[in-house]
Parts: C-alpha cells; structure tokens; sequence
C-alpha cells in the first residue's frame, strides 16, 4: 500500500500525510526526506533547493564544474530512485516530489492531491510559519509557482490534474485530522484492512 499525497502549498499536505501514516501504522516519507536521502547520494542539498526555485527551463550557472552540467535532471533522476526504492521497501505514505507519476505503473498505489481556498492556505501558513498575512500569500505564490513548474517539466501536465488522481479533497471541508481519517477509509476500502 502506498498512498501518494501531492497538494497546494498551505493546505496541509505534509501534516495530513503523516497523521494517515501514523494512523495505519506505515512509514511516512516527505520532501524533506527524499531531499535528505538525495543529499546523502552526493548531490548537495542547496543545489536541490536550487534546482526546484529555478524557471521552467530548470537551466542555471554553477561554479562546480561540468559534474553538475544539467543538474536539475540528476537531481530529479535521484529523487525517481530513491522514490521508488521507498516504494519498494514498504508500506507508505509519500508527499509530493511527482511520487504519483513516478509510481503511475504500480497498481498498490492510491494518488490523493489536496488543494484549499486561498483564505484558509494564507492562516495556514501565517500560523504554521509565523508570518505575516503578506508574506504568507506571497510565499504561497512563489511556491505554487514553483511546484507547478516543476511538476509540468516533469510530467508534462499539470498540478491537480485529475487524471493522475484517484481523489481530490479540500482539506478545509473536514479539517486536517478528519481528513487524515477519510483518506484512511479509502485506503481500508482499497487494500483492505491491515
């Protein structure tokens, strides 16, 4: 069972993700710890960030030398791995890093993107990050921008396109734990219970 978790940035991807995870006892893998496990593969972590912040072309300058000649793409090739020996290693869930089209052939996999009003991803993040209501839209821009591109250079489609997706859920209708809940039953209905 491998549950993928894409979503708008504030609407709680990463905290829902793990209250599923914790809730039917499997292992949790984030961004941070996919970028983590790339890092440890040798490619160092302000070039990850680097790579995912850059336009679409996903081409810039670097003074290290031709090792790290097409970066991004090494970069985005070490994440496909480590993604899919995380999927192989165990039960899962997964957030973002294109973890529901590089698992597209399994069929053990259930793809959930999650998305909120504006309103709601602004008190989100002013909350979560101790910002400001300006600062807070404008990261939320910038990120969604960013993962946007970054997925559509991946993909070829586009963020929360539905047919990628087995369910889209507006993680402000239920509250973030009793989302948790809801993706738990449809994973029970799918694979069954553990």
């Amino acid at each position: 069972m491998i549950i993928t978790i894409g979503c708008e940035y504030g609407s709680g991807g990463s905290q829902i993700g793990s209250r599923v995870a914790q809730l039917l006892g499997i292992e949790f893998y984030d961004r941070d710890l996919i970028d983590q496990v790339v890092d440890r593969l040798g490619i160092e972590r302000d070039l990850v960030e680097k790579a995912d912040n850059t336009d679409v072309s996903y081409a810039f300058e670097t003074s290290l030398g031709t090792r790290y000649a097409n970066l991004s793409n090494k970069v985005i090739a070490a994440q496909f791995d480590v993604i899919q020996k995380f999927a192989e290693k165990s039960d899962c869930v997964i957030i973002g890093r294109c973890s529901d089209y590089i698992l597209r052939e399994r069929t053990d996999v259930l793809n959930i993107f999650l998305y909120a009003p504006l309103e709601t991803r602004i008190h989100s993040v002013m909350s979560n990050q101790n910002m400001t209501r300006k600062n807070a839209q404008k990261q939320i821009e910038i990120s969604e921008e960013a993962l946007s591109a970054r997925y559509k250079y991946i993909t070829g489609t586009h963020r929360g396109n539905r047919h990628g997706r087995h369910m889209m859920l507006d993680s402000s209708v239920l509250g973030w734990e009793k989302t948790a809940k809801y993706i738990v039953q449809l994973a029970d209905l799918k694979f069954g219970k553990k």
